[in-house]
């Protein structure tokens, strides 16, 4: 009797590189993304964004420092805003 190849060797690996797209980001890319998502301008983001509880992360220094936010984050401070 043959050893039976392991079911991930039978498959064709083209869809590895849309494997790896299906993972979400923790980290919005741009602070311009996070403002397209609110519907406000980037300036506001940066200025207000956290007076009213939403977090960014600083990765880098000086001027090529860029500012995060987690989805994760944005969708539960989004939520918090809602009018009941």
């Amino acid at each position: 009797m043959e050893p039976q190849p392991h079911p991930d060797e039978t498959r064709p690996d083209n869809n590895s590189s849309s494997r790896r797209r299906s993972i979400e980001p923790v980290l919005m890319d741009t602070t311009s993304e996070v403002a397209a998502m609110l519907n406000m301008s980037t300036s506001w983001v940066y200025r207000e964004a956290s007076k009213l509880g939403l977090k960014g992360y600083k990765l880098g220094r000086g001027r090529n420092a860029k500012v995060l936010y987690k989805r994760a984050e944005i969708f539960k401070w989004l939520e918090q805003q809602k009018i009941h």
